[in-house]
């Protein structure tokens, strides 16, 4: 082994294995920073003290703005462990041009001076150069402890590169409605903060993108085809509505077996609205306003839009709606989300090769129960219908504004069939029985509710060409929730008597 091939082995071992063996620098402090700090209800600057689990490494960063040669911080502090930050004693951006620039580092106060450097090869700022005569001791007395430490450092570094590295390059929607995506978004680094939600294709985390909280869905790769469709029906035209969960980007992530499949969307805390049933009751206004955002945003689903600026946004079916598949933003509006089982329905073209008895099982219209499922786009829409009956059920049942008591959350079924039913069991209670989940009498002494009652056994009704339409349900709700808030308290008893002769929004037969 030649002299200089010696040495530059040695000088990769070192560099290897020092954050392991010869120490790191450890972070405690870091430089403190917020250019929306009135925003974020924090310091405006200042220093932050770094928390972490003990097997986790501290960093700080630095993002900036080259506004036409002026510096404009945008964001300082404390980074959670990313090894893109290891034994970094300089806060350096070496992309080249980006929009955003980003830095971290290793180190106590390293992020109070930031530098910009895009460099082809990244070396480190101070390198190790061993003295000569050191060498020898180096290399007999190290390699073996260093060449164990660097595949153990090596080992942890894909690990973490698996999970925390920045993202390539993010698939932006194709949608260039009024308001796209950031064209920076692939510049941004990306961490993943806890995981709030799992289900049949995966799980949900709430991630940060830089000063805003946004939610990832991954995918295994198993589930290729679901995140393919979601993607697919997010991009297109047309596809921006308030009560539509707003799509951000997508992107694989890994090799191989070891593929993860990402859709980044908009983050909202309160979460799904089976997690805030569970934990809350809701006035009547409260649930009028939350059943005529989500079937809001469910007739603007499947509704054919010609004439967009963008293009043609072609009708869609859910075909799995739920009430975990709604989400709610802060002011309690609702919005559609999980579209890996969606259809859509292009003049002229065939809905495709799908399979009809899909969905969850508890919320399946009794033809798709029994596999007699018309491959028309009007009964695809009618089957998400019956599923929207009985998330209304679920609101009414949490609902306070009835004389009586309020039951505790249940899944609609939940009496008769448990938690986990087979697909038998929901035959058996549906469609032999024809049984629905039940309207309570005192439900019917509240003129709203009792309206929202008759608009609850339109849309699950067991023949499918009877159930209303998601617009025709819209306008029923604004209209019961205009008429109780006109009617004093003393005049309930009144209309209740005369609800039947109330005069309800035309029912919709054909969608």
């Amino acid at each position: 082994m030649g002299g200089a091939t010696k040495l530059a082995f040695a000088v990769f071992l070192i560099s290897c294995s020092s954050g392991a063996i010869l120490g790191r620098s450890e972070t405690q402090d870091c430089v403190f920073y917020n250019v929306s700090w009135e925003k974020d209800r924090t310091n405006r600057s200042g220093i932050e003290q770094c928390f972490g689990e003990k097997d986790k490494r501290r960093h700080c960063f630095a993002t900036w703005k080259n506004i036409s040669g002026a510096i404009e911080i945008v964001k300082q502090g404390c980074w959670l462990d990313d090894v893109n930050c290891y034994d970094s004693g300089e806060c350096v951006e070496r992309k080249e041009n980006p929009d955003v620039f980003f830095c971290c580092c290793e180190g106590n106060m390293c992020n109070e001076k930031f530098f910009y450097s895009p460099d082809t090869f990244q070396t480190p700022s101070n390198p190790y150069t061993p003295k000569p005569q050191l060498f020898n001791t180096l290399l007999y007395s190290l390699v073996p402890l260093m060449g164990i430490a660097a595949i153990v450092l090596f080992s942890f570094w894909m690990y973490r590169h698996h999970k925390l590295a920045y993202p390539p390059v993010l698939v932006p929607t194709q949608d260039p409605g009024p308001t796209p995506p950031s064209p920076i978004l692939g510049q941004k680094p990306l961490q993943l903060l806890e995981i709030k939600a799992r289900g049949r294709f995966g799980c949900v985390w709430k991630a940060q993108l830089l000063n805003e909280y946004v939610a990832v869905k991954i995918f295994p790769i198993q589930d290729k085809q679901s995140w393919q469709n979601e993607y697919e029906i997010y991009s297109m035209s047309g596809m921006k509505h308030e009560n539509i969960l707003h799509f951000i980007g997508a992107e694989k992530r890994g090799n191989g077996m070891d593929v993860e499949l990402w859709l980044i969307t908009a983050y909202h805390e309160k979460g799904s609205l089976t997690d805030y049933l569970k934990a809350n009751v809701v006035s009547w206004n409260e649930l009028c306003h939350i059943a005529q955002t989500m079937v809001r945003g469910l007739a603007y689903l499947h509704e054919d839009i010609p004439g967009l600026k963008d293009g043609h946004k072609p009708a869609i079916a859910h075909r799995d709606v739920k009430s975990k598949n709604v989400l709610l933003k802060n002011n309690l509006t609702a919005c559609v989300a999980d579209f890996g089982l969606a259809l859509k329905f292009e003049a002229g073209k065939s809905a495709g090769d799908t399979h009809g008895q899909v969905g969850t099982r508890r919320y399946m219209a009794p033809e798709v129960l029994e596999g007699a499922i018309n491959f028309q786009r009007d009964a695809f829409l009618r089957i998400d219908m019956y599923a929207v009956g009985l998330v209304l059920w679920e609101l009414a049942s949490r609902c306070t504004a009835a004389d009586g008591p309020v039951d505790e959350y249940t899944l609609p079924f939940e009496e008769e069939v448990g938690q986990h039913p087979s697909l038998e069991d929901m035959q058996e209670v549906v469609v032999h029985k024809k049984l629905r989940p039940v309207l309570r009498e005192c439900w019917q002494k509240h003129s709203g509710m009792a309206m929202l009652c008759e608009t609850i056994e339109e849309c699950w009704d067991h023949e499918a060409e009877a159930r209303l339409s998601a617009g025709c349900v819209e306008e029923r709700i604004i209209q019961m929730q205009r008429q109780t808030n006109v009617i004093a308290p003393d005049d309930i008893v009144t209309v209740v008597t005369m609800v039947t002769n109330v005069d309800f929004p035309p029912k919709e037969s054909s969608l």
